[in-house]
């Protein structure tokens, strides 16, 4: 199922503000750990990091990790299989 990302992100704050362990939260809301920490990775900023202008280069240094990380898991997956 696809989110829009206000529910995205109300279903962050509501994880966040939960007494409840993440993995007990996400369970009972049926979504999986690994979308909801892409989405929180996405997401979630720091009011100074957009204060100061760091937004953009936080996401894409993020998203360089992501890219390489999938480079090596393709290339371990190849060697392995």
């Amino acid at each position: 199922m696809r989110y829009p990302a206000s529910e995205k992100l109300e279903i962050i704050r509501l994880v966040e503000q939960s007494s409840l362990p993440v993995c007990r939260t996400l369970a009972k809301l049926g979504i999986p750990r690994a979308t909801f920490y892409r989405w929180y990775d996405r997401h979630n900023l720091t009011p100074a990091d957009v204060y100061f202008g760091r937004g953009p280069t936080i996401l894409a240094e993020r998203e360089r990790i992501k890219r390489q990380t999938i480079v090596k898991r393709r290339l371990q997956h190849q060697l392995h299989a």
